[in-house]
């Protein structure tokens, strides 16, 4: 005390700190009053103390180009600024810790005890929800602009090579990326192990942190590991369980999207989230909200081609079943017509024999018969034609007879004509005849050899003329 008085005496100028701290916060009280500010900021040091329900943090600005720190200024919430931060957590999923960029709106107050601080009033959802939408978009655009050989977009829906892949008709042979601990996973081998229908699984677990962006590239790792594998899976599942919205930032990590939008076997998603679908739902082949539905996808599709198969069996045993009735009435049918024929085939075949028997027992007796008529017939002829053929014959005969007679040399000479021969040899013709010839010449009774004296040409019209 002396020290203090001595002090005063000595510069009567000087004040207490107190008083100048005093004169600080009506200063402050008096340019910010009751005015408030909405500013943008990151968060770090932050505590939360749960009994009071009051938020201890700092507030932020870093350098973009070299993330040095521009300005930095301690901050809290209570009362109602800490209702407002649980509404945010509850509305973003977002969690209000460190490392988040904010909207928040403060008002400023200086403590001579604490000092410059500002206090929280309000915090903008939007803001942050904002963030996480654009980031996202950029994510999206930049797959689109670097990946179009295998990502497109088809009005709202992005068709990748994962989702133009074809489930197989069975699922059964699984790889499954999730976290050991997951409580998500552990539903999804609940629901697969105990379906209502017995069918069995063969699951390979693949096995990584599933939160956090720092944890994509081993994530990443986990999809190269399952390729490499050269496994013939028929699916990879991609599941986890609950969380904030800041715990599904992983699934909207650009080399992980790219990833399973390339993938060649089908990817299936089960993140767990219930607003938003995620990057990587949007690449995967299938996406479902939770671990459970992911397995129900799987157990249904599998159903879904058993009911095929039960199914086409019904249909192949009712056609069957038609095929054979038709072709039984079919047969019965032709069974009919066989006897109905072979019965009147049968009877006229018996009236034709019978017929044929009655020719043949009598057609013998009516045909000897009358061949025996034709021969006592063809007797009676002969007997009657002989005589007639041999009396004409005769008279042929007698007839004959008589030219032969008439036409005789001998006749023929006693009717005054003569046979002239030339050195033995009858001649009718007196070209070689010459006076002096030797004739002989052959008369009825007599014959004479003279010689020929002269020789003269008649017209032979002289004595024989009629």
């Amino acid at each position: 005390m002396q020290m203090e008085v001595h002090s005063y005496q000595s510069n009567p100028a000087a004040i207490r700190l107190s008083e100048l701290t005093n004169q600080i916060r009506q200063t402050i009280d008096g340019v910010f009053g009751n005015r408030t500010f909405w500013v943008i900021a990151d968060v770090t040091s932050h505590t939360y103390k749960e009994q009071s329900n009051y938020h201890y943090f700092e507030l932020v600005e870093k350098d973009k180009t070299s993330a040095k720190i521009l300005t930095k200024i301690a901050g809290r919430a209570w009362g109602n600024a800490s209702v407002n931060i649980s509404n945010f957590e509850q509305a973003t999923g977002q969690k209000f810790k460190n490392d988040i960029n904010v909207l928040i709106q403060v008002s400023v107050q200086y403590n001579p005890a604490f000092g410059l601080q500002l206090n929280l009033v309000d915090i903008d959802t939007n803001f942050t929800l904002g963030l996480f939408e654009q980031q996202r978009k950029e994510t999206l655009e930049r797959l689109l602009k670097e990946n179009p050989d295998f990502i497109q977009k088809s009005g709202d829906h992005y068709v990748t090579r994962n989702n133009s892949l074809a489930l197989n008709k069975v699922l059964q042979h699984i790889a499954v990326i999730s976290s050991a601990t997951s409580a998500g996973y552990q539903d999804f081998k609940h629901t697969l192990d105990n379906n209502s229908f017995g069918y069995r699984f063969q699951i390979d677990d693949y096995f990584t942190l599933m939160q956090g962006e720092t944890n994509a590239k081993p994530f990443l790792a986990k999809i190269v590991e399952v390729f490499q594998s050269g496994k013939p899976y028929d699916a990879l599942v991609i599941i986890r369980g609950g969380g904030a919205q800041m715990d599904f930032l992983i699934f909207d990590n650009y080399d992980l999207s790219r990833a399973i939008a390339k993938f060649p076997i089908p990817v299936i998603t089960g993140i767990g989230h219930q607003k938003n679908e995620t990057i990587a739902d949007l690449m995967a082949h299938t996406s479902t909200k939770t671990p459970t539905k992911a397995a129900e996808l799987i157990i249904a599709h599998n159903r879904a081609f058993e009911e095929a198969l039960v199914s086409l069996q019904k249909i192949v045993l009712i056609k069957t079943y038609q095929l054979i009735n038709y072709h039984k009435d079919r047969l019965t049918h032709i069974n009919q017509i066989t006897i109905s024929t072979t019965r009147n085939l049968l009877h006229e075949q018996h009236r034709n024999i019978l017929n044929l028997s009655r020719l043949v027992l009598t057609n013998p007796k009516i045909m000897i018969s009358n061949k025996q008529k034709d021969l006592s017939n063809v007797i009676g002829n002969l007997k009657a034609y002989n005589r007639m053929y041999f009396a004409n014959k005769s008279g042929y005969i007698g007839h004959f007879q008589s030219l032969v007679r008439l036409m005789s040399p001998q006749n023929i000479l006693n009717k005054g004509f003569a046979i002239l021969k030339v050195n033995g040899q009858i001649v009718s013709n007196a070209d070689h005849i010459e006076p002096g010839t030797a004739l002989t010449v052959r008369l009825a009774s007599a014959e004479i050899k003279t010689t020929v004296n002269s020789k003269s040409t008649l017209d032979g019209n002289d004595e024989f003329n009629l």
